[in-house]
């Protein structure tokens, strides 16, 4: 009798183990080389995905295409998490310093001075990026796009996501100058005196219009010369404050204040009060004309020169419970379809991190047939005015120059 309770207990526990190992992922068994063992392992579980979950468009990608997508190829069910990056770099060194080895994080949504930090304390999984069979046959890996986040050299501790580059919105109807560089973009302004502003530093779209008069007039090359240093960085980019400074009277209130936020612009252009706006989603133009809120005439544009582009990026922290279906989700967002997808601006309108020329034919097709809309630079045509991004932790420098210097200096008359 004894005998016969403890096999069924034995038979009773083993189906119990085998039920619960469904749900709970083995990632760190797993041969991550062999990336049919990692789907196979990935298969049935959830991700928890965070990131910043501030744009509704985004958010409805993934929450539909990609969600989707992940389902119906991999069994996974995609959970995504929105939170502040601040916040989520807090739940990670939190859940590691009470020596958490399953944390509740799978995969992060993170750049620049956020993958500094979290990389600095060992917060992420890696390198990671040659398991992954998309990125070996689709990532240009020479390209510093992938190579570097805001000036910091990944090492494979980060997978490419989407692109984003620095535009000018203008309407052709009213003002049918588009200007080529900040000596004309003066000219521009002096024209259409008290209607050309741009949001105030530290916001995200304003900080890149500042950077990219740096560039136009200072250069790259030269910025990058004055290291980290805060006084060679002033020094450095002295004439394009003074240019910001003799560009105070000709703006909007007189430079006198800014509009808070891209949002706020965004409002003002579409009100005629401001004749140019601006974007770091180059293709924002056309989905704001196709729902009313610009008009048709608007168009985007660039300077001779070229304006900032970067790459958003994804990792997993170093604790993820489920790794293998971390890296089938990465996969999967690396793939044509789902690049293809979310470059409609219908969907999100995020620039494609693929090499177009490793894309087969019908692969290609996914891309070209994309209705980008009406103002919109072709991809093909912005990708050769695209600048490098400065390190993360020149951006605060400069915006501190900024405030300083241009907002808290009185006009020339």
């Amino acid at each position: 009798m004894k005998r016969i309770l403890s096999s069924i207990i034995l038979f009773i526990f083993i189906i119990f183990t085998v039920g619960c190992s469904k749900n709970a992922p083995q990632s760190s068994n797993t041969d991550k080389s062999n990336f049919d063992a990692v789907l196979k392992n990935a298969k049935g579980t959830t991700v928890n995905f965070y990131g910043w979950g501030g744009d509704e468009r985004t958010n409805k990608w993934i929450d539909t295409k990609l969600a989707k997508y992940v389902k119906d190829n991999y069994d996974i069910t995609l959970k995504r998490v929105p939170m502040d990056i601040d916040q989520i770099l807090n739940k990670m060194l939190g859940e590691k310093q009470a020596g958490s080895k399953k944390g509740s994080i799978d995969l992060v949504w993170i750049n620049g001075e956020n993958f500094y930090t979290a990389k600095k304390n060992d917060l992420l999984y890696g390198p990671f990026v040659d398991y992954l069979p998309n990125y070996k046959k689709y990532i240009n890996t020479s390209s510093n796009d992938v190579k570097y986040d805001f000036g910091y050299e990944i090492k494979g501790y980060e997978a490419p996501y989407g692109k984003a580059q620095f535009v000018l919105i203008n309407d052709s109807s009213a003002t049918p100058e588009t200007p080529k560089n900040t000596k004309e973009l003066m000219e521009f302004a002096k024209k259409y005196k008290g209607k050309v502003t741009y949001p105030a530093p530290p916001d995200f779209t304003g900080s890149a219009f500042v950077r990219n008069v740096v560039y136009d007039i200072v250069g790259y090359d030269k910025l990058m010369s004055a290291g980290n240093d805060k006084e060679k960085i002033r020094e450095a980019v002295k004439p394009a404050m003074d240019y910001l400074k003799e560009l105070k009277p000709y703006l909007w209130k007189e430079g006198k204040t800014y509009p808070a936020n891209i949002a706020q612009l965004d409002n003002m252009f579409a009100d005629n009060e401001s004749v140019m706006t601006m974007s770091y989603n180059p293709n924002s133009v056309g989905g704001m004309i196709e729902s009313g809120r610009f008009k048709a005439t608007s168009r985007s544009f660039v300077f001779d020169k070229g304006t900032i582009g970067n790459t958003h990026f994804i990792a997993i922290p170093s604790n993820a419970s489920n790794k293998d279906g971390a890296l089938a989700v990465i996969n999967a967002i690396l793939s044509p379809e789902m690049q293809a997808s979310k470059y409609d601006p219908a969907n999100w309108g995020d620039l494609p991190v693929l090499d177009y020329e490793k894309l087969e034919k019908n692969e290609k097709d996914l891309f070209d047939k994309v209705p980008l809309g009406k103002g919109v630079i072709p991809q093909s045509e912005l990708l050769k005015k695209r600048l490098p991004e400065m390190p993360a932790d020149t951006i605060p420098v400069i915006e501190e120059i900024w405030q300083s210097e241009v907002l808290g200096s009185a006009p020339k008359k």
